[in-house]
């Protein structure tokens, strides 16, 4: 996909701060220091999404507008023991509502480190957004970190951690590489279509 134009539309930790939802939107999930803000700034070909190293800091749902067409909205990093409990515990709730009252949001796409296991909130944000209809690909991010033999073998041990089955799309990527990320938009361009041929058909 050719991105000709990005714009930061709406950065709220409440529904009242949602852009109208008149575009179809992906969203991408993960813990905090997974590398997902690095990821979107590759996907998006501009460092837009705000890179920390501090982990923790996006505590707002990011809304970014693709070429007018649709939206990559930044979920808040979760899982990150430093910050303070009233914090943490206020991410929860913000995502699941997220994902429970956008009716646009066609997939959440779960990010997870290719170099450990799944973590419980890992697993509880899958559930989440099984329950709700919208579970994407995931992708093991940091792939640089492994060799190819650690990298296959640690993908098998996260298909069993989040119950993914043989259908269930699984990328390794790495940002600082900048590979696997064809393959992100090759998902995300056939998410886009199928959203096109649904409405054609309805």
């Amino acid at each position: 996909m050719i991105i000709r134009q990005v714009e930061l539309v709406a950065v709220t930790d409440r529904p009242a701060g949602y852009p109208p939802a008149d575009r179809p939107e992906i969203a991408f999930a993960g813990r905090s220091n997974v590398g997902k803000s690095s990821l979107i700034n590759l996907l998006l070909g501009r460092r837009i999404a705000k890179v920390s190293g501090s982990p923790g800091k996006t505590r707002t749902i990011n809304f970014y507008e693709v070429n007018g067409r649709f939206r990559i909205v930044d979920l808040p990093g979760y899982g990150y023991a430093k910050v303070s409990r009233s914090v943490s515990e206020s991410w929860g709730p913000m995502i699941e509502t997220f994902l429970r009252e956008r009716p646009n949001l066609l997939k959440v796409v779960q990010l997870v480190d290719i170099r450990h296991a799944p973590t419980v909130q890992d697993r509880q944000m899958i559930d989440w957004a099984r329950h709700y209809g919208c579970a994407g690909p995931v992708i093991a991010t940091k792939a640089d970190k492994l060799s190819q033999n650690q990298i296959q073998k640690n993908l098998k041990i996260i298909r069993n951690v989040l119950d993914l089955t043989d259908d269930d799309r699984l990328l390794p990527v790495s940002a600082l590489k900048r590979t696997g990320v064809a393959a992100v938009w090759e998902e995300i361009e056939v998410l886009l279509e199928s959203e096109i041929l649904l409405k054609e058909g309805s």
